[in-house]
């Protein structure tokens, strides 16, 4: 069989102030470049689902104020990907190998492999763990946890607190405080009893579900004498009542606003002056800064996944079979809170 000249792809066609919907996408035929030395052709079969890929598509984003190149109208909806190479013009990455790269919403495309990681990496199997792993766990998001911590000098006589602790940054960033750092006390914050419930297994001292009509009583009692540190996946009201529960001179691992992604007008906060009164360092986290430590990374928790120090596996994911005619119906998913863990797409 000879190598496609063509792929389906999703691009943005309507760029989205509010929450976005399946007519922010359109399904469209591209043609595929003849390959250069350096560069594969792959075909994807798994795709990662992020809650940073909404701030690339936001509608009047500035381009110069993004770590990330935002999506321009007709290119295709930017994601990783889990794909097989069909065809090289790269030696370290011949025909068979398995990738982890920027496939974007393309059935097939073409990599330069001279990227290097993140952009493309080669996927080398782990006994018992599954490929999808190295989107999530034991990959972007593993690495987003450990650099996000690292990055506010989490230490093990912190106690943190991590919102979002049942998605799949938050789920890490749980395991590797507890269980890697040795962090004193992990509170997690999540959305049903049931995440709770598997939030506390992964090894939180507990986890409190902010849909309780008592929440805000719980947080106080959970956090009483103050915490040194709070991961925010989250913005919103919950961070607004994080400011008030961190100690003096305190930290905050800025990494997610999930909560205003979608809200064209998000709420102010009420607790701003707590930053001021009392000293708290609040440190942005883009995971493409972890550098050099991104293979270290991915080393120690692939070790600690392999020696059961963390768990790594099917609760760690949520993954979704899907017609690539259906992509932008799975991304979707990530507003709901349906999912536990990574949400990923499988094309079928």
């Amino acid at each position: 069989m000879s190598a496609p000249k063509t792929t389906r792809a999703w691009i943005l066609s309507n760029p989205p102030t509010d929450m976005p919907d399946e007519s922010t996408f359109k399904l469209v035929e591209q043609d595929l470049s003849e390959l250069k030395d350096g560069e594969v052709l792959v075909k994807t079969t798994y795709l990662s689902n992020d809650p940073a890929q909404r701030g690339w598509i936001q509608k009047g984003v500035i381009a110069d104020r993004m770590y990330f190149p935002p999506v321009e109208i007709n290119a295709p909806m930017s994601s990783f990907g889990i794909a097989t190479v069909i065809e090289s013009k790269a030696a370290d990455f011949p025909k068979g190998t398995l990738v982890n790269c920027l496939t974007n919403w393309r059935e097939y495309a073409v990599i330069d492999t001279t990227l290097g990681a993140p952009y493309v990496t080669r996927v080398d199997p782990i006994p018992g763990f599954k490929e999808t792993h190295f989107l999530g766990a034991l990959g972007l998001t593993g690495v987003t946890a450990y650099h996000g911590l690292e990055n506010v000098n989490v230490t093990k006589d912190d106690t943190v607190v991590v919102s979002g602790a049942a998605g799949a940054t938050g789920s890490m960033v749980v395991q590797i405080a507890k269980k890697i750092i040795g962090c004193k006390r992990v509170v997690g914050i999540a959305g049903t009893a049931d995440k709770c419930k598997w939030v506390e297994s992964l090894g939180a001292d507990v986890c409190i579900n902010y849909r309780d009509a008592d929440f805000k009583e719980q947080l106080i009692k959970q956090t009483e004498g103050y915490v040194e540190v709070y991961f925010d996946n989250v913005g919103g009201e919950i961070l607004d009542l994080m400011l008030a529960r961190v100690k003096r001179f305190g930290r905050v691992s800025a990494c997610g606003s999930i909560s205003e992604y979608n809200n064209s007008s998000p709420p102010g906060f009420k607790n701003w002056f707590e930053v001021i009164a009392n000293r708290i360092t609040i440190k942005g986290l883009i995971v493409l800064d972890a550098g050099a430590r991104w293979p270290e990374m991915i080393k120690e928790i692939s070790e600690a996944a392999v020696s059961g120090k963390i768990q790594v596996g099917d609760a760690n994911e949520t993954i979704v079979p899907t017609a690539f005619e259906d992509v932008p119906k799975t991304w979707l998913k990530l507003f709901e809170g349906a999912n536990t863990g990574k949400l990923i797409t499988h094309i079928v």
